[in-house]
């Protein structure tokens, strides 16, 4: 073999191992997300129970809770005062429970949440402790009006009582009834009492202006509510479920929830 052959042979050899190694240019293949709405889930449990910024948040709001508790307890009222308050992301944390549904690639379905409640082993929304004993130590009482069914009544107050929430008794706990609206529960205690506060992390938990209502109604109310918030009403944050998501699913029943997702959130 001359020189001239031989340094050719080279060349291909050199040419065709470079090739070999050479990254593609070809754009990577993204695959699809198989359950968009159960990762969700994780995502945002695991703001709920690792972000400084969301225990941030909740302290802001029962930090102004007591603020707007002591402005209202220097006003004269004519009958005993109440704070109404949610229980689940309001004063007891679930983060654990949407992690194992999540974890499944599963979301909520009721046999689960059962059998999470039965434990009786949420944690607390941090601040909630604090502002509701001091709120009894004014000797306001306090009403606990959830959507859990009447069956996890035991549980759900072993829950409460064993971080000493003030009123964790029968009286002071109304559990879901023929209708999923808090309203009529809130105008029960009316009757008795003054309610000078509301509490919660669903905004139905606050007003009937947010029962059973579309996505553009509930914002279109929350502005026409606007000065309420961080007063009579307070806010705590929950971005893993509520009314908002069912809203926003409820525009087209017709389609999958990851697929609206997917179809009506804003991109650029």
């Amino acid at each position: 073999m001359n020189i001239r052959n031989s340094v050719l042979l080279i060349c291909i050899i050199f040419t065709a191992c470079v090739s070999q190694k050479a990254p593609s240019t070809a754009a990577p293949s993204i695959p699809v997300q198989s359950n968009l709405v159960a990762d969700g889930k994780l995502f945002t449990a695991m703001y709920q129970q690792k972000a400084a910024e969301y225990k941030a948040l909740c302290f802001q709001a029962y930090n102004i809770a007591q603020l707007r508790l002591d402005q209202f307890l220097t006003k004269q009222y004519t009958k005993p005062l109440a704070i109404v308050t949610d229980i689940d992301e309001t004063v007891l944390d679930n983060s654990p429970y949407a992690v194992k549904q999540g974890l499944a690639g599963e979301t909520f379905d009721e046999k689960s949440w059962n059998e999470w409640t039965s434990l009786a082993n949420a944690d607390t929304v941090p601040g909630a402790c604090t502002f509701f004993r001091y709120a009894a130590s004014k000797k306001v009482e306090v009403f606990y009006v959830t959507n859990r069914a009447e069956s996890d009544r035991p549980q759900t107050l072993k829950n409460l009582q064993r971080y000493n929430f003030p009123n964790a008794d029968d009286q002071h706990l109304l559990l879901l009834t023929n209708t999923s609206s808090k309203e009529p529960r809130r105008q029960s205690i009316l009757q008795t009492h003054e309610i000078v506060m509301l509490c919660g992390d669903n905004l139905a938990d606050l007003s009937v202006l947010y029962d059973d209502k579309k996505f553009d109604s509930r914002l279109k109310n929350t502005q026409i509510l606007a000065a309420e918030f961080g007063n009579r009403f307070i806010v705590l944050p929950n971005p893993n479920y509520g009314d908002w998501e069912n809203a926003f699913y409820n525009l087209d029943k017709s389609m999958s929830k990851d697929s609206i997702i997917r179809s009506r959130l804003i991109v650029y």
